[in-house]
């Protein structure tokens, strides 16, 4: 095998003779001839899905309200039929990543039907597809139900503010609530790196620069090490996933900018642990005293299902870097950020099991649900 061609791509036919292929199969709709898989992304935006799954094997599914549930009249495509719809949507590029790496990441957007966050990828059925159906414009706080608080956050002109969560918990969105509060109200040079482009910022006072990892720029901190010579005043990045990502968003932030990104982590004690672990012992002293002056806030949430059944609710952890904060992160004591966020809630700290108990004196959930999410779990019998 050749030594640049990576052990477990595969041999595949060009996409066009892929997505042309096996006429007369489920791919296509006979009615409309609209390719199955765009007739399937139509039906779940009208009716509310947040994903849309397409398994191979399996029958077409759609995540509705939390819960992933099953398209009633939908058979399971073959492995041939799966190959075709997904080479559908897909550009030559896309496919021959897709073939040499296993996934690929991708947007799609359509005219009549909206805006997608895509990922297909091999599995031991065969290829699967899933995608994320995005909202036509950036979200505002009140749209999340979100505290109208939060935009407070942004008042900061420099500084690092982290969204982190479990996957799915909606942290992204939050993020671009947040950078949704930027672009409509200062004139000011926002750059964002992403892979891919979720919500596209058309209007506001702020000039949006917004580039892909793969289309735009190699990589997270291939871009944002560019970033720091393109005179942003904010930069956004959907995923701190590495160490040299991290640290190039420490400078920046140390440097001048307001930096928001996101990161999969569960509170914010575990958010600063997160950081520091990335590097190596002998620099993680050098880190904590960054980290220490460039903090500004960490934003954790769960989403937590409703006790009527209708959606989800949002429950938030939100911890403020003042002077305290500052003092544990230097001194290795990040364990303690709790105890701190109980006494800081006149400065806007939240802890989760109170934002949970909130919802359950609300009615917005109930006990059980509380109970799921909740790290003293005992709160909630």
């Amino acid at each position: 095998m050749p030594a640049n061609v990576a052990p477990h791509s595969r041999r595949v036919p060009p996409r066009s003779t892929v997505a042309n292929g096996l006429s007369g199969d489920a791919t296509v709709d006979d009615k409309t001839k609209a390719p199955y898989l765009l007739r399937a992304l139509k039906f779940a935006v009208q009716h509310g899905a947040s994903d849309l799954h397409f398994h191979c094997g399996l029958p077409l599914m759609a995540r509705a309200m939390g819960k992933l549930m099953t398209f009633q009249g939908h058979k399971a495509l073959t492995p041939a039929a799966a190959e075709k719809a997904i080479a559908q949507v897909l550009t030559d590029e896309q496919w021959e990543r897709l073939a040499m790496d296993g996934e690929v990441d991708f947007p799609l957007e359509l005219s009549s039907v909206g805006r997608f966050r895509a990922n297909a990828y091999r599995q031991h059925r065969g290829p699967d597809i899933v995608f994320r159906i995005l909202p036509s414009e950036p979200p505002t706080l009140e749209e999340l139900g979100l505290p109208a608080s939060l935009a407070r956050l942004v008042d900061y002109r420099t500084g690092l503010i982290l969204c982190t969560g479990p996957a799915g918990c909606g942290k992204s969105t939050t993020l671009a609530a947040l950078l949704n509060v930027v672009v409509r109200s200062r004139k000011e040079h926002v750059l964002t790196i992403e892979n891919p482009v979720e919500f596209v910022y058309r209007v506001g006072e702020s000039v949006v620069t917004q580039r892909q990892v793969g289309a735009h720029t190699k990589s997270f901190a291939r871009g944002l090490r560019a970033a720091l010579r393109e005179d942003p005043d904010v930069i956004a990045i959907t995923e701190l996933r590495d160490r040299e990502t991290m640290s190039l968003a420490l400078t920046a932030a140390e440097t001048g900018h307001l930096v928001l990104g996101t990161l999969h982590t569960s509170n914010a004690g575990q958010t600063i642990g997160r950081i520091i672990n990335a590097f190596p012992a002998e620099e993680q002293g050098q880190i904590r005293a960054t980290l220490s002056e460039s903090l500004r806030a960490v934003v954790s949430q769960r989403l937590v299902p409703r006790a009527d059944g209708q959606g989800r609710a949002v429950a938030l952890e939100i911890l403020i870097a003042n002077t305290a904060v500052m003092n544990l992160i230097r001194e290795e004591r990040e364990y303690q950020v709790a105890s701190v966020m109980v006494t800081g809630k006149g400065q806007g700290m939240v802890v989760l099991d109170d934002s949970l108990a909130e919802l359950v004196q609300s009615g917005a959930i109930d006990k059980a649900q509380a109970k799921r999410f909740a790290e003293n779990k005992e709160r909630f019998k």
